[in-house]
């Protein structure tokens, strides 16, 4: 029997299952961004912002791009009133980005919507079985489990 598109096949292996589960993962954050004209990037950028404060030369580390383009990331998203610009108080020269309370409720629907998406997609395993994923996510990225 032929395989549906987009569904793993007979004998998944470890890396066609992270491979498509990474493509799921994926469509679930465009859709979210979609929903809010954002761009991967521009949702990358907030989903930084919503744990903390991040000065450009961080923003630009954490998404591997050069100033100039975090530049035009952060101008066009300051436009729609998502984040603003501070002085740092560390250092003077460097400029603080940090979201504003529309850009708060914007990543706050955002993270609902994932939630749920992911949700959607683990509830076919128990509770412990996802505890179990949780863990061995943690492991392979090199963080600590919740």
């Amino acid at each position: 029997m032929t395989a549906q598109p987009g569904s793993p096949g007979p004998g998944l292996d470890i890396v066609d299952g992270i491979v498509q589960l990474s493509f799921r993962v994926q469509e679930i954050l465009a859709e979210t961004g979609a929903e809010h004209d954002l761009s991967m990037t521009q949702l990358r950028l907030l989903g930084i912002l919503r744990d903390r404060d991040a000065e450009m030369l961080q923003l630009a580390a954490y998404l591997g791009l050069d100033k100039s383009s975090v530049t035009g990331l952060v101008t066009r998203a300051e436009r729609r009133d998502l984040l603003r610009r501070l002085p740092s108080p560390r250092d003077r020269r460097a400029t603080l980005v940090t979201l504003t309370a529309h850009g708060r409720d914007l990543v706050a629907d955002g993270e609902r919507r994932i939630r749920a998406q992911i949700a959607a997609l683990t509830a076919p395993l128990t509770a412990p079985q996802q505890d179990a994923l949780t863990a061995l996510l943690a492991q392979i990225l090199g963080t600590p489990a919740p």
